[in-house]
């Protein structure tokens, strides 16, 4: 199976950035086609304002628009949209189409709350992990911040997930114009730099070995400011990848925009589990201590 992976930046407005993932869409080759986190308009969570919650007030036409894009082009897509419940009630919401239908819909669980990633302010936290059967194969949808806990993505693949997908905006903090912040310099070092990039590369790489299954992320790039001034944005660094079930890189993106493509053979994954049974050996009785928020030892 041929997947692709959408790299792309915002374009200013949403009109301007949809057509673009659109036409983006039709280059790609892929019968599983996957978009980064909010693709429709920038990364708003850089600051705290309520006027983004109007993004979410188009959240069924949204739905409805980007079904008939999976129908027209024949293809499963996972598309990454804020979503409006009630006043009050606003997620983030990856929904699976499957060449026309509504495969499923995965709401973010983990939530950011960090300088430039204020995502608490605008996301009710998902309550629900489960994987999303499709016509290419039963697709472990997560989000983002997901990312960095093994725990979902466990329970994904215990769950039959033959692929972790990731829509992703995860970057740099670019440092204020108009004033020093010593911290933002600290942590933008070219040094500090490529350790956040390896630490984000190597923790799904190492779910992908863990748990013997292909792990996609698909991130966003380019520079958005922060409107609020208080930072001076993101600046998104790409890297999407595709890595295999041993870990080995079969498809990595730079820092600009890209479609990202490869064939995947899950048969071939699930042989690599018979090989590395890691989920035979598990001590399911000793891990009781996972359900709390910290474990004391007497």
């Amino acid at each position: 199976m041929k997947i692709s992976l959408i790299q792309q930046e915002y374009k200013g407005n949403k009109a301007d950035t949809v057509a673009h993932t659109v036409e983006m869409i039709k280059k790609a080759k892929g019968e599983l086609v996957i978009l980064q986190e909010l693709h429709q308009n920038e990364y708003f969570c850089k600051c705290e304002d309520t006027k983004y919650f109007d993004y979410a007030e188009s959240f069924k036409k949204d739905v409805e628009f980007w079904r008939k894009v999976s129908e027209e082009q024949n293809i499963v897509l996972v598309t990454s949209l804020f979503e409006k419940v009630m006043d009050g009630i606003y997620y983030n919401t990856a929904v699976v189409f499957d060449r026309g239908e509504i495969a499923g819909k995965y709401r973010k669980t983990h939530i950011p709350d960090d300088p430039g990633f204020y995502e608490k302010f605008y996301f009710t936290p998902g309550d629900e992990i489960e994987p999303i059967d499709t016509s290419v194969g039963r697709l472990g949808v997560l989000v983002c911040w997901d990312q960095w806990y093994p725990e979902p993505a466990r329970i994904m693949a215990l769950k039959g997930a033959e692929i972790l997908i990731y829509p992703t905006a995860i970057g740099w903090l670019m440092c204020p114009e108009n004033r020093v912040d010593e911290l933002c310099e600290k942590e933008n070092t070219p040094e500090e730099k490529q350790k956040m990039l390896n630490a984000w590369l190597s923790v799904q790489r190492g779910h992908a070995v863990a748990n013997g299954v292909y792990v996609v992320a698909v991130n966003r790039v380019g520079r958005e400011k922060d409107e609020s001034e208080v930072l001076g944005g993101i600046e998104f660094w790409g890297n999407s990848f595709i890595y295999g079930p041993q870990g080995e890189v079969i498809a990595k993106a730079g820092g600009n925009e890209e479609i990202i493509e490869a064939d995947i053979d899950l048969k071939g994954a699930a042989e690599v589990r018979k090989i590395w049974p890691f989920f035979r050996d598990r001590r399911i009785e000793l891990y009781d201590c996972l359900k709390r928020r910290y474990c004391k030892c007497d």
